[in-house]
């Protein structure tokens, strides 16, 4: 699955649209980081939070697409620490037992999960 036309992270989004994504203020592109700030909320003196992941229904700011059918995210090359390491494995078919947590919540089937 090192292909990543065949990744299947490209037709799910499920993660984006589940967690909460807090991280440091450090990686905001006004603190000399990447995240643009203009997509994050301040949790509290040290922290940030992608815009969208703290609602009753969550769904990241930076989310393109449909969840399920074809999704990227609008920053890949700038997101957070905690979106960095999600899934590393995924492009090799290796997924965290999170992402199924993730998918249960959008109605798709589970995947292989790493242990």
């Amino acid at each position: 699955m090192s292909d990543p036309a065949q990744n299947a992270c490209l037709s799910c989004g499920a993660c984006c649209a589940a967690f909460r994504v807090s991280f440091d203020r450090s990686e905001l592109d006004s603190e000399h980081g990447r995240v643009p700030a203009s997509l994050a909320d301040e949790e509290n003196d040290t922290l940030c939070r992608m815009r969208g992941t703290d609602w009753l229904k969550p769904r990241c700011i930076a989310l393109v697409g449909k969840i399920g059918e074809s999704v990227s995210c609008g920053i890949y090359h700038e997101r957070p620490g905690p979106c960095r390491e999600f899934a590393p494995l995924a492009e090799h078919g290796v997924f965290p037992a999170a992402c199924n947590r993730a998918r249960a919540r959008h109605g798709l089937p589970a995947l292989p999960v790493s242990e």
